[in-house]
């Protein structure tokens, strides 16, 4: 099991890390402005399970054998990015405003949002090499590795979801105050760009 010191360190660490503007953490902002803080959960469920997927993968070897094989890399990355480019499009041409009876919501399933949440985690190679660099120097070679594991694993995912629902949080807030008269088509422009962005990001990081 870790010591107080190893978690005293790697807590504030990685929330740092999670804190930090990233993908994920744009694409819960843009969701929170554009569907609400309570659906945006359905993706950062998928992020926190596809960034558990990336930090188990990147302690038990499996990152290297990704590494050795970039093509993987590729299709998970422009896949996930055109289909995030497809909903800003959808979003920025959308002429009302998001609220919960609306059509535009509706279309992003529960499903679609875990996937984006899933994808956008796996398929981003900087989340890889951040594992794969930083995870392993605080697993204890001398001990039982799959109790520290858990620990960590369990950290970074709180921590990630913690971060998401600040973001989300804030992308509501920006929500409020943009519902309303003429603001509702900046309010659709903004948040479809800012999810065109994140897929573009996606493809080509």
């Amino acid at each position: 099991m870790l010591d107080l010191a190893v978690l005293a360190v790697f807590i504030p660490t990685f929330f740092f890390v999670s804190i930090t503007p990233g993908m994920c953490m744009t694409l819960a902002m843009t969701l929170g402005m554009s569907v609400g803080v309570r659906r945006t959960l359905w993706m950062m469920v998928g992020e926190v399970l596809g960034v558990a997927t990336v930090a188990i993968a990147a302690v038990v070897g499996v990152a290297s054998i990704m590494l050795n094989y970039p093509a993987l890399f590729a299709v998970l990355k422009y896949v996930g990015g055109a289909y995030l480019i497809y909903l800003g499009v959808n979003m920025w041409r959308a002429k009302t405003s998001f609220k919960p009876e609306n059509e535009t919501e509706q279309q992003i399933g529960r499903g679609q949002l875990f996937s984006q949440g899933y994808i956008t985690a796996i398929a981003n190679p900087k989340g890889w090499a951040f594992m794969i660099s930083l995870l392993p120097p605080f697993i204890n070679v001398e001990l039982a590795v799959a109790p520290q594991l858990a620990v960590l694993v369990s950290i970074i995912m709180l921590s990630e979801f913690i971060c998401m629902l600040i973001y989300a949080t804030g992308g509501k807030s920006l929500r409020l105050f943009l519902d309303k008269g003429d603001n509702l088509k900046w309010l659709n422009r903004i948040a479809g760009a800012l999810m065109m962005c994140v897929g573009v990001w996606l493809a080509l990081g």
